[in-house]
This record gives structure tokens, C-alpha cells and sequence, in this order.
């Protein structure tokens, strides 16, 4: 039995915070690390253009996030590591399945149906400002994950109807022209521990603007920590760990000795302000060693560029192997 294909995708549309890290960068490195596992990691740069269309933000995302997963750990000896935009056999993939994809299931998109609500609500033309990349993204999604004939797809709860659409659409590809495809898996993450709380105890995300960047420097990230809004209890009265972002995020770098230790003295009353230096201390300990290999490599672009390269030509053998067989199943055959 061979591995099992595993494939990940990182929007390249803003800078990494410490949510990021343990709900998707960690758990992700970790699991490519299995020996009955093939991991693909791609940077989903077609995919920053539908919301972003300033190209030096774009730029300098696709750089500072595949810098945050080599500094992180990603063995690309093991995992194959790429851009999106550099595998010209997706854009091949997407238009092959965008023939196949009926109208109707794009039209139920979450993300569109959503766009459609928000513009009906402000009384203007149901698609207004509504781009054929918004409308049309589930596709280029199912070309990613069915190039590589991926088995798992790690995703969040709001992109599971993404994977369900590229089983649809495959297996509509598949009754055409015979199986091409297998039908692939939205892996979520089964508990909260994956969602980190960010500085207003909302989930920790750029959309809310409360994020603690990864990488920011110690005296920012120092600065970050002390922003976490909590409670007025005095120091010496019982805080509540359940209800705490400070807690919260301890625990997610903590090892279940440090939590439990944690817990105590937050029923035993511990100040809000020794508790974000002990929460400090414990996160920068840890990032502290691949803070210094992202900063070498945001200063040495051409190593981050050798590596996307090399993975480019790992991802390109195997798409372009499937992509013969498609064109040939479709009728895209030489005469000759």
C-alpha cells in the first residue's frame, strides 16, 4: 500500500501570527514528519490575488510566509515545498475541470452566497464587486488538491464544503472520461486546541486586527503579550483559566506539566501581569531559535527561491504525468 498524500495550502495575503503557528504550522510540520505519509505544502498565491491586488503585499507575503514554514522546521527533503503560481499544470487542471463544473454549484459557494447577502443587504447590485476569481475559486481549490491526487486535506470548518466540491467536480470528471481521480478527504481538527485566542479573546485572526505576529521581535512580541485584554480581578483572587486568553495561549505552548501548574496558580489568584511575563517567557523560549533562521533567511532570498525551485520540479514531474493522461482522456491528442 502506498503513502498516503497529504496537501496543504497557505494563503500568501498577509503576515504569520501565533494562531497560524498552532493551528495550522505546527501540527502540519509535525504530521509530514510520519513515514506513512507524502506531504505536499504549497503557497497559494493565485488565491491571494482574488482579495489583495497590491502586488509588493503579495510579494513580500509569499516571502515572509515561506520563511515562517522552512524556519519552522519543514523538511523538504520529505515534504514537497512549492508555489502555487509555478506549476503551470494547476492552471492547466483548473481550466480542464472548470468544463466539467456546473454553474449551479459554484452558485452555492459560501463565500459568494455570502458576497451576494452582503451586497442585497446594502441595497446594491447583487454582484457588485463580485470577481470571476471569488466565484470561481472552489475550482482552482479542486485543481490543487486533484493534481497530486491528494487522499487528506487539512482544512478549517468553513472550508469543508471546498473539499465536498472537488469530489463533486472530480467525480463528475471521472464519469466523463473515465477514473482519473480520488475522491479526497477534509481532515479538521476534532477540538478547539487548534484555535487560538487572539488579543481580545475573539479567535486570533488579521481580520479582527488582533493578532501577535510570529516573528516580530522580542520587545513586540513582549509588547503583543501585554495587550491581551483580561479581567480587573486583583492579584490573590481566583482567575478563571477557561474564560482567560492569557491561559488560553499558555496552554498552547505549554506541556501539560507547565499547564496544569499554570491552572493552579491561576485559582490561587496570580497577577494578570506575572502571568503575561510567565506566558512571555514561555513562548519567546520557544521561538526564539527559529526567529533567528527567519531573519537569515528573510535576508537571503535566493536560498528561500533554490528551495521553492527544487520543490517546483518535484510537484511539476508528478502534475505533468496526470496532465498527459487528462489530455489524452479529453481528446487533446497529437494527430501524429
Amino acid at each position: 500500500m502506498g503513502k498516503e498524500i497529504v496537501l496543504t495550502g497557505i494563503t500568501t495575503s498577509g503576515t504569520p501570527h501565533l494562531g497560524n503557528y498552532v493551528g495550522a504550522i505546527r501540527p502540519a510540520i509535525e504530521a509530514s514528519q510520519r513515514e506513512d505519509t507524502e506531504s505536499f505544502f504549497f503557497l497559494a498565491d493565485y488565491h491571494a490575488l482574488i482579495k489583495c491586488q497590491d502586488p509588493e503585499r503579495v510579494k513580500q507575503s509569499r516571502l515572509e510566509i515561506a520563511a515562517t514554514w522552512l524556519a519552522c522546521g519543514l523538511d523538504t527533503d520529505k515534504a514537497t515545498f512549492y508555489r502555487q503560481s509555478d506549476i503551470p499544470e494547476i492552471s492547466e487542471l483548473n481550466w480542464l475541470l472548470t468544463c466539467v463544473t456546473a454553474k449551479g454549484l459554484m452558485n452555492r459557494a459560501h463565500a459568494y452566497k455570502a458576497s451576494v447577502d452582503d451586497n442585497v443587504n446594502k441595497g446594491q447590485d447583487p454582484d457588485y464587486g463580485i470577481t470571476m476569481g471569488l466565484f470561481c475559486y472552489p475550482v482552482l481549490m479542486a485543481a490543487d488538491i486533484l493534481a497530486f491526487n491528494a487522499n487528506k486535506v487539512p482544512v478549517g470548518r468553513d472550508q469543508i464544503q471546498h473539499i465536498e466540491m472537488a469530489r463533486d467536480i472530480g467525480s463528475r470528471f471521472n464519469h466523463l472520461f473515465g477514473e482519473h481521480f480520488v475522491m479526497p478527504e477534509a481532515v479538521v481538527a476534532d477540538d478547539d486546541s487548534a484555535i487560538l485566542k487572539g488579543l481580545d479573546g475573539r479567535k486570533m485572526s488579521k481580520s479582527y486586527n488582533n493578532t501577535i505576529p510570529l516573528f516580530d521581535t522580542e520587545k513586540k512580541l513582549k509588547k503583543g503579550i501585554n495587550k491581551i485584554v483580561t479581567n480587573l480581578l486583583e492579584p490573590g483572587e481566583p482567575k478563571d483559566p477557561n474564560s482567560s486568553t492569557v491561559f488560553d495561549v499558555y496552554k498552547a505552548f505549554a506541556t501539560p506539566e507547565q499547564t496544569a501548574e499554570m491552572h493552579q496558580k491561576f485559582l490561587e489568584g496570580i497577577a494578570w501581569g506575572e502571568a503575561k511575563k510567565e506566558l512571555f517567557e514561555l513562548v519567546n523560549s520557544q521561538l526564539e531559535e527559529p526567529r533567528e533562521k527567519y531573519l537569515e533567511l528573510m535576508a537571503n532570498p535566493a536560498e528561500i527561491e533554490a528551495v521553492l525551485q527544487a520543490g517546483a520540479e518535484k510537484a511539476r514531474a508528478r502534475a505533468r504525468a496526470l496532465i498527459s493522461d487528462l489530455r489524452k482522456a479529453v481528446g487533446l491528442v497529437n494527430f501524429v
